[in-house]
C-alpha cells in the first residue's frame, strides 16, 4: 500500500481570451480581488487558432497568460472555474462573453486546464467541471499530449508557460 502525502500547492494560471482591452483590464481587477497579485504576465498575443469564438466574439481575439504569487490547493480549481464562469457572465452583454477566461494550474511536472466539457481524456472533479492534464514537463520543458489544443503547441505558449514554471520552482524552494 502506498503511503499517502499532502500534495503541494500549485500555480494558478489563467488565460485570456478578448477583443477588446478594456475587457481584460476589468478582468484582471476581479482576479486580482480574488487571488492576489499578479507576478507573471504575458505579451498580447494573437488568437487564430480556432473559429470557435467567431460567433460570440468577432474576429481580431487576443490571448495573454497571467498567474498569481499566491499558491492554491489543486482540489480548488473546481471552484476557480465556477468562479471564472461568473466573471464572464458578469462581463457579457446581450448573452455573448466579451471575455473567455480559462483558469487552470502547474506543478513542476504538468499543466492541467479545466473545463465544463467532458471527453474520453477528462477526469471528472465536481459541480460539472473536469480536469485535462494539457502538457507534460519532459527534458526541461512542455510537451504537448495528442489532445492538446493547437495553441498550446506553439513555440511562444510553451515558452510563457515555461517561464511561469520558472516562477513556481523558485516558490517552492523557499
Amino acid at each position: 500500500m502506498g503511503k499517502i502525502y499532502h500534495n503541494p500547492a500549485v500555480k494558478l494560471i489563467v488565460g485570456l481570451i478578448f477583443k477588446n482591452k478594456d475587457y481584460l483590464d476589468k478582468t484582471k481587477r476581479l482576479l486580482i480581488k480574488r487571488f492576489g497579485c499578479i507576478d507573471f504576465e504575458s505579451p498580447v498575443l494573437d488568437f487564430n487558432f480556432t473559429e470557435y469564438y467567431k460567433n460570440e466574439f468577432g474576429s481580431g481575439l487576443k490571448r495573454v497568460f497571467i498567474s498569481f504569487k499566491r499558491l492554491i490547493p489543486p482540489q480548488n480549481i473546481s471552484d476557480i472555474k465556477i468562479l471564472t464562469n461568473k466573471f464572464e457572465n458578469k462581463l457579457s452583454l446581450k448573452g455573448k462573453r466579451n471575455i473567455n477566461i480559462d483558469p487552470g494550474y502547474l506543478d513542476m511536472a504538468k499543466l492541467v486546464l479545466a473545463t465544463t466539457k467532458d471527453f474520453a481524456h477528462r477526469i471528472y472533479l465536481s459541480k460539472g467541471i473536469y480536469a485535462e492534464v494539457t502538457l507534460t514537463f519532459q527534458n526541461n520543458t512542455f510537451k504537448h499530449k495528442d489532445w492538446t489544443y493547437p495553441d498550446y503547441r506553439t513555440p511562444a505558449y510553451i515558452d510563457i508557460l515555461n517561464s511561469i514554471r520558472g516562477i513556481y520552482a523558485k516558490q517552492i524552494k523557499k
